[in-house]
């Protein structure tokens, strides 16, 4: 059996836990009750540990990150979507909706004005804007994933407290599929070239392991330089770079430039092969339904004798 189809039983497995849980409280919550009560139809456990009481199904959704966005019209519920940030521009249509501010100082009297039964936050709000919100009487789930296993749990939660759950199921049999198939040519490789993953160089940030970016790059049949000397993003220093000498260079478009003509990698043989890259790094950096196309990217890059480049 391969690590993702483990994975995805993990996932269906916990769901089932989680929810099975909810009815139970829900159960003894009606039976507490006065008729006349309004009784939550669902608790749900965030990505930042708080129990989210879901009145019903949402009409009016805020999202608050490009990749919550992503998952939401994902599933079919774009025509519920009141409000955005400013990133937020895929699908084409989410560029449409309602701005409430950028993902770093959302517009509390935006969102309040547009009156959401829920709004889908992220682990950075959870100091002040969810506290904030939550105060005013609003319905905040925060989406936080950090690797690939998580992503996909994202996708099955925001699918049940929408009532999309068919739908969520639907999207991730296709997203494990194409997982599995390019996890099938590469888990057996006896040649995983060594990937410096470049999010950002001045400084220079990267990705250790658990992260989603590290799990792309492992199945598509490559070894991140720095998985085993961090847990998540990092600071780094050329010199440490050097020192690993990755075969391969994957950067972000906003990086690609600076990594292709940097003197101070010049000596790596990923500079010296030809072999520093970049895509759409919205694919990679986005935890939602595009990392699939994320990971045929990086499967091809890293294995291009395998994998034909991918289609848009």
């Amino acid at each position: 059996m391969t690590r993702m189809k483990m994975v995805g039983r993990q996932i269906f497995a916990r769901g089932t836990n989680w929810f099975l849980a909810a009815l139970l409280i829900i159960a003894l919550t009606l039976t507490a009750c006065t008729p006349t009560e309004q009784t939550p139809t669902q608790y749900v456990v965030d990505d930042i540990g708080r129990l989210v009481a879901i009145n019903g199904t949402p009409e009016r959704i805020i999202s608050l990150a490009p990749s919550n966005t992503e998952i939401l019209f994902a599933l079919g519920l774009g025509d519920k979507v009141v409000g955005v940030t400013m990133y937020c521009d895929y699908p084409p249509e989410a560029q449409d909706k309602e701005k409430v501010g950028d993902y770093y100082g959302p517009d509390i009297e935006k969102i309040i004005a547009l009156q959401p039964d829920l709004i889908l936050a992220t682990d950075f709000h959870r100091f002040d804007l969810i506290p904030a919100l939550a105060e005013q009487g609003f319905t905040v789930f925060a989406v936080a994933p950090q690797t690939l296993e998580d992503v996909l749990e994202s996708i099955q939660k925001i699918g049940t407290i929408t009532g999309k759950e068919a739908e969520a199921l639907e999207l991730l049999n296709g997203m494990t599929s194409k997982i599995e198939e390019i996890e099938e040519q590469t888990e057996e490789l006896e040649e995983k070239p060594r990937v410096f993953y470049i999010t950002w160089h001045d400084p220079m940030w990267t990705v250790g392991r658990n992260t989603w970016i590290d799990d792309l790059i492992k199945i598509a049949g490559g070894v991140n330089i720095f998985s085993q000397y961090f847990e998540s993003g990092a600071m780094v220093e050329i010199e440490w770079v050097i020192v690993l000498n990755p075969e391969i260079i994957i950067a972000s478009e906003w990086s690609y430039d600076w990594a292709q003509n940097a003197t101070d990698l010049a000596s790596t043989n990923a500079s010296q092969t030809g072999r520093v890259y970049t895509f759409d790094d919205d694919l990679a950096q986005r935890p939602g339904p595009r990392l699939v196309k994320g990971l045929e990217w990086f499967a091809h890059l890293i294995h291009p004798e395998i994998f034909e480049e991918p289609e848009d």
